[in-house]
């Protein structure tokens, strides 16, 4: 088997075992990126020189006899929204193209600092994380790896098609309403959402922060558990991560489901949901039920208001957070600025910067949050998010996870849903009830439509109970074939 398409887990084995150094790891991943990411377009920035010093320094410390850390030598790519310091953190946005960060976000300082893994460059996203197929970036659209014709979700679809594509291992997203799962359901690859606060926010550009965190996307479940045993844990820096012990997740997989009770929520095999997903969902329940869980099905009642529960409170946050981008302190700053006052500078500055999506979402979110409305929408959409929160815990209370597909459909072709805002937020209706509840979630593939396209199943667990979550994504990983199929480029 070539490097590119070991596993994480497989590519320390032969660092440790002397088989490969880290230098060859890193230029194997360096040529398939040569190869075929203009195609993809999956990286926006590319590290090749401070990389390859990473990789010489580590494999002369492992050569000496030096400790390392557990990642040591591991190539990652970094969603564009996590601060490196150093490196082009821009958002999929020209209102911060060029930014330099000064400093690395929590989840950095973990993995490559203390841990030793390799920032190989930046992966592509939906401008300030809002979209679900990695189509308004401003530097241009990602392409889905199964069908060059596809979208690859979002808003993590750089991160998604790099690690499907076997361009990098693993790579960091973030997930406010599914960015993270959507892109590895559409790309046929595992990635996790912790629970709100397992993962320090510290150093990722906020959108809407009582919604989203840090997460992995890769090849195996087993790679997600190795980078959040890592990356959890509490950040003094963040005052919403959680003072909850972080357990090594590689030590606690198995695949002896005999003890576990799994929920599958009636909700989300409702219209709207394709026939070939809803089968090969089906068809994973049941083996998870081979494996010796006891399934049952459950309810939650209020998932039918999470849709617009969650884009009234992102939409609102989204208008607080990005009021930072006024020309005067961060970002862009359009030429014409000596020729008008404040206000007109400001209007103009922001209408050059932002794509369409992001203004859209801020002007709604300013209206939500607009005098006489804020408690006509805002208020009441937080009353409802609390509703949605206990619908997960009282169905958790007998259950030990939920099982249920996590997107719709398989990949839509490019362009066909970016000019109907309506149709694309549709696409986000079976992932965003996990970040209004604050819960877990992992996506796994579970089989392919018609057409080739991957089908993805979510696990949702009780909160900071990871452990579980994982165990049944990788029992299931064990039993199956899916992970392990790879798209022809």
């Amino acid at each position: 088997m070539d490097l590119i398409e070991c596993n994480a887990t497989s590519l320390l084995a032969k660092i440790q075992q002397g088989e490969a150094t880290p230098v060859d790891i890193l230029e194997a991943c360096l040529d398939r990126i040569d190869a075929i990411d203009a195609k993809l377009h999956a990286f926006t920035v590319v590290e090749r020189e401070s990389a390859r010093l990473a990789a010489q320094e580590i494999g002369q410390k492992i050569n000496n006899g030096e400790p390392v850390g557990p990642l040591a030598g591991l190539p990652l790519a970094v969603k564009d929204c996590i601060n490196v310091k150093g490196s082009q953190t821009a958002c999929g946005s020209k209102m911060l193209e060029g930014y330099l960060p000064p400093y690395d976000a929590t989840v950095i300082e973990r993995l490559v600092r203390q841990a030793g893994a390799i920032v190989i460059g930046r992966t592509n996203m939906d401008e300030f994380a809002m979209g679900s197929s990695t189509e308004s970036s401003y530097f241009g659209p990602t392409f889905n790896p199964w069908d060059l014709t596809r979208v690859p979700g979002g808003s993590s679809g750089g991160s998604g098609a790099a690690v499907a594509s076997c361009e990098v291992p693993v790579a960091l997203g973030s997930d406010t309403g599914g960015s993270i799962r959507c892109p590895a359901a559409y790309c046929g690859i595992s990635g996790i959402k912790g629970t709100y606060g397992r993962v320090s926010r510290y150093g990722l550009v906020a959108y809407a922060n009582s919604l989203e965190q840090i997460g992995s996307l890769a090849r195996s479940v087993e790679d997600c558990a190795l980078l959040l045993s890592i990356m959890a844990g509490h950040d003094p820096r963040d005052s919403t991560s959680a003072e909850v012990p972080v357990p090594d997740y590689t030590k606690l997989l198995d695949e002896d489901l005999s003890s576990i009770v799994i929920g599958v929520p009636t909700e989300f095999f409702g219209s709207g949901l394709n026939a070939e997903v809803e089968t090969a969902v089906r068809n994973g329940i049941g083996v998870l039920e081979q494996l010796g869980a006891q399934v049952q099905e459950v309810s939650l009642p209020h998932i039918e208001y999470a849709l617009p529960t969650y884009y009234l409170i992102a939409m609102s946050e989204c208008s607080s957070n990005l009021a930072r981008f006024d020309g005067l302190r961060y970002g862009y700053r359009t030429d014409d600025n000596e020729k008008m006052n404040v206000t007109e500078s400001f209007s103009k500055t922001r209408r050059e910067g932002f794509g369409p999506e992001v203004r859209r979402r801020i002007i709604l979110g300013t209206y939500a949050l607009s005098a006489g409305f804020y408690d006509m929408f805002y208020i009441k959409a937080l009353k409802v998010r609390t509703l949605i929160k206990n619908d997960f815990q009282d169905a958790l209370k007998t259950c030990n996870v939920l099982v249920g597909p996590t997107m719709p459909s398989t990949a839509f072709e490019i362009g066909t849903k970016v000019d109907d805002p309506l149709q694309m937020y549709l696409e986000d209706v079976l992932t965003v009830p996990i970040n209004l509840a604050g819960v877990p979630s992992l996506s796994v593939p579970c089989g392919f439509d018609s057409a080739n396209l991957p089908i993805g199943m979510q696990v949702m667990g009780r909160f900071y109970d990871e452990e579980t979550v994982l165990k049944v994504g990788y029992a299931f990983q064990q039993r199956t074939e899916y992970h392990k199929q790879r798209p022809e480029i």
